[in-house]
């Protein structure tokens, strides 16, 4: 949460990366700041199977449980002419909801793949953003002589949760397992030439469902002019955690059901039931 307007502006991306391909909250650059040019490499036609070795492999896609009826039998396209074919299939997978026009259409995969993987850490880049960001500027309020994340910036995120709320899990696994070869090329040309992108993405989903859930909106100090958590603790979560946050309680308990429901088919079997939150007062 390093700044105020960027910020936001993520947690819409990734409602839909995460809200799409797993559901979840991203940081990108608002209307505010010039976006960046792109800087992720060019994919090649190259070849697409996995150079990590079955053995450390922990979630191999073929597991996924994809339901009954496959996504699609059609032929794939080479990475780097796939963002047409992508744009369609996720834009179907989230019918009736604003995806088309949030979506960046230029090297997808690529985006979403380098996203995912940057959430668990301490920050994100901008020119990662998938996604065009949410309209309006971060708001806070004053309660009790603290400064806290405003209620009004949901409002900012609702079409980005309309993505989420339209998103099938069972639908958007078997999207995923279909176009798998697609991601895991992105991610060995992102820099894991040995790595599996579904273990990467099981780490990121258990990561963002350990996010605390405060009873109340947390408390918010400025910092260097930007607003950063009050509680060391929450400012010290990983991206993706102090983005869910930063989405409301409301939103976290429903991008966290999703993810629950997207684990459990990528896996091949449920998740056994969440505890009970415990409140805290951020």
């Amino acid at each position: 949460m390093r700044r105020e307007s960027s910020v936001a502006s993520w947690i819409g991306a990734v409602l839909v990366v995460l809200g799409v391909v797993v559901a979840g909250v991203y940081l990108a650059r608002t209307a505010r700041q010039a976006e960046a040019p792109s800087t992720i490499a060019p994919a090649s036609s190259s070849s697409m199977v996995s150079s990590a070795s079955p053995a450390s492999i922990q979630h191999p896609i073929t597991q996924a449980d994809a339901g009954p009826a496959a996504a699609s039998t059609a032929a794939l396209p080479a990475l780097d002419d796939s963002d047409a074919s992508v744009a369609a299939a996720l834009a179907a997978l989230a019918k009736g909801s604003e995806l088309p026009s949030l979506l960046v259409r230029q090297q997808i995969i690529a985006r979403i793949v380098a996203t995912i993987d940057a959430l668990p850490r301490r920050g994100l880049a901008s020119f990662m953003s998938p996604l065009h960001a949410p309209k309006g500027n971060f708001v806070v309020d004053e309660a009790e002589g603290t400064i806290v994340i405003g209620a009004q910036n949901s409002a900012r995120y609702a079409p980005y949760m309309r993505v989420v709320d339209v998103a099938d899990p069972q639908a958007l696994v078997a999207w995923y397992a279909h176009a798998y070869p697609l991601f895991q090329q992105a991610y060995q040309q992102l820099g894991y030439p040995k790595g599996y992108f579904n273990d990467r993405l099981i780490v990121v989903i258990d990561n963002l469902l350990a996010a605390p859930e405060p009873g109340r909106s947390p408390a918010v100090i400025l910092s260097k002019g930007f607003y950063v958590y009050a509680d060391p603790a929450l400012e010290s979560l990983s991206a993706g955690q102090k983005l869910l946050l930063r989405a409301g309680p409301a939103s976290e308990a429903k991008i966290k059901a999703k993810l629950r429901a997207i684990r459990s088919a990528l896996i091949g079997q449920t998740l056994p039931p969440a505890p009970a939150a415990a409140s805290s007062s951020g």
